[in-house]
């Protein structure tokens, strides 16, 4: 009989580490007054709110420009 247990694959998940929190919310900040001006010209042009918020679009671009750096 074989024993299962032996050989599953254990997925751990690191914590973020302290240095990619500071890049993060450094590029957070740098792209917050730029997602704030396009969310404000997409709602003039279109006359109404947009679903993502000046908020939610520089975090998103913060998550997708840290790794990046990371990895290089």
């Amino acid at each position: 009989m074989t024993d299962m247990t032996s050989n599953t694959p254990v997925t751990r998940h690191k914590p973020p580490k302290t240095e990619f929190m500071i890049y993060f919310g450094i590029i957070f900040l740098a792209t917050l007054p730029l997602a704030l001006l396009t969310w404000m010209l997409a709602a003039i042009r279109t006359g109404s709110w947009t679903e993502k918020g000046p908020i939610k679009r520089a975090w998103s671009q913060a998550r997708i420009i840290t790794p990046m750096i990371f990895s290089a």
